[in-house]
C-alpha cells in the first residue's frame, strides 16, 4: 500500500497555512490528506489556526481566545475559516481526509461535535498528544486517531488500550528500522512528521513509514510516486 500524503496545514510554502486557499493548493498537488490545527474562540467556534495568539499569521498579539468568531473574521479579512469550512473545502476532493490536530484539549469536544454535525466522522482522523487523544476516544469510540509520540520509549499498554490508535506519529528524526518494525509488530500504523527534504522523504518511504506529513506536499507526491512505480511489477 502507497504511502499517505499528508499536506502539513495546507500548501503553506505558497499559501498561508490553515487558510482555504492553502488547503485548496494542496489538494490540487496531490494530497490524500491535509492536516489542520483547531481552536476556540471566545464563543466556542472551533477555527483553524495553529498558534494560540494571531501575531505570527496576522499581526495581532493577542489570544485568539479574546475573539469571536465573527471578530476573528473581521480582523483577518476572512482568512481564518471556520472548521466546517475547513472540512467542505476537503470534502470537495473525493477521497481526501481532514486529519484534525488539536493543540488544546478543551477544544476536543466542540471539535468532534462540529466533524459529526458535518457529515465528515468518515473522513477524519484525529492526532496530538495524550491528553487530547483521551479527550476524543471519549466522545468518539470510532474515531480513527494517530497518538503524537515524542520519545523512543514505547507508549504504556494501559495508555494504548485506552486511547486505540491506529497510528503512532512520530517526529521524523525518531524513525528508524527497528522502530518501525516495532510499532508495526505491534499491530499499529506508523505516521512521520514533518519531512521536507527530498533524502528525508525517500529514507521515510524505505523505512516502511505508513504516512508522511510535509509542507511541501508537491515534492512528496513525487517522491511517493517514484517510489510505487519502483516497486511495481515487471519495473
Amino acid at each position: 500500500m502507497a504511502a499517505v500524503a499528508i499536506a502539513h496545514r495546507g500548501d503553506p510554502y505558497r499559501v498561508r497555512e490553515n487558510t482555504l486557499p492553502s488547503l485548496r493548493s494542496a489538494l490540487d498537488r496531490g494530497a490524500d490528506a491535509v492536516e489542520v490545527d483547531v481552536r476556540l474562540t471566545r464563543d466556542g467556534r472551533p477555527v483553524l489556526l495553529h498558534d494560540a495568539t494571531l501575531e505570527r499569521l496576522w499581526g495581532y498579539d493577542r489570544p485568539l481566545a479574546d475573539f469571536t468568531a465573527r471578530e476573528v473574521r473581521e480582523l483577518t479579512g476572512g482568512g481564518v475559516p471556520q472548521l466546517r469550512e475547513g472540512l467542505a473545502q476537503i470534502q470537495a476532493t473525493p477521497a481526501a481526509r481532514a486529519f484534525i490536530d488539536l493543540p488544546d484539549p478543551s477544544a476536543v469536544p466542540t471539535t468532534v461535535a462540529e466533524v459529526r454535525d458535518c457529515g465528515a466522522a468518515e473522513r477524519t482522523y484525529y492526532c496530538g498528544g495524550a491528553n487530547a487523544m483521551l479527550a476524543v476516544r471519549a466522545q468518539d469510540r470510532d474515531a480513527e486517531i494517530a497518538l503524537t509520540w515524542t520519545t523512543l520509549a514505547p507508549p504504556r499498554p494501559s495508555l494504548l488500550a485506552a486511547i486505540r490508535p491506529r497510528w503512532l506519529n512520530y517526529r521524523f528524526g525518531l524513525l528508524s528500522a527497528d522502530l518501525v518494525d516495532r510499532v508495526h509488530a505491534d499491530g499499529l500504523l506508523v505516521a512521520a512528521w514533518t519531512a521536507d527534504t527530498r533524502r528525508t522523504m525517500t529514507r521515510l518511504l524505505r523505512l516502511g513509514v505508513d504516512s508522511v506529513t510535509t509542507n511541501r506536499i508537491d515534492i512528496l507526491r513525487k517522491v511517493i510516486d517514484v517510489s510505487d512505480s519502483s516497486r511495481a511489477p515487471g519495473t
